[in-house]
């Protein structure tokens, strides 16, 4: 093999381990999202309904004071749970937070079983949307009164 096919060969095997690691000169310095943190008023009961409802795995927290809980979002990062917060405040739709499901009629059941109410984009009550790709979609809002979507896009 000559020079340039040596050269192509190391090229590619080059190319391929970038690809593999996800490292280029462009994203070298990319912002990744590591957590998300929600203050609110009541740790122990929002702690049970992002555990228990919205289905998250909880994971140590370094600050062990009583006053965090920190969930897995998967490879996305976390959800950190920060105790102390006032008065509940209104929270626009449009602010949410998306989680997908499986199956999103096994996930409505649980809301009707826990008596949580949703409703789809436009705000009819128990109607999820289905959006012009398919997508089924409903909306819900946590004991702050923070939006939740969950949907079933894979």
């Amino acid at each position: 093999m000559n020079l340039s096919g040596k050269l192509k060969i190391m090229l590619l095997i080059l190319a391929l381990g970038t690809a593999a690691n996800g490292a280029s000169a462009q994203n070298i310095n990319k912002p990744s999202l590591n957590h998300i943190a929600l203050y609110v008023q009541n740790l122990q009961v929002s702690t049970e309904f992002y555990r228990d409802i919205v289905g998250l795995d909880t994971i140590p927290e370094p600050f062990k004071d009583g006053k965090h809980t920190w969930f897995t979002l998967g490879i996305a990062g976390q959800l950190h749970l920060i105790s102390g917060s006032g008065e509940s405040q209104v929270h626009n739709k449009n602010s949410h937070l998306c989680f997908s499901v499986n199956s999103i009629e096994s996930f409505i059941s649980k809301l009707d079983s826990n008596k949580i109410e949703y409703i789809n984009w436009k705000g009819d009550s128990k109607s999820p949307t289905i959006r012009v790709d398919g997508v089924m979609q409903i909306y819900f809002q946590d004991p702050n009164g923070y939006w939740i979507e969950v949907n079933n896009d894979r």
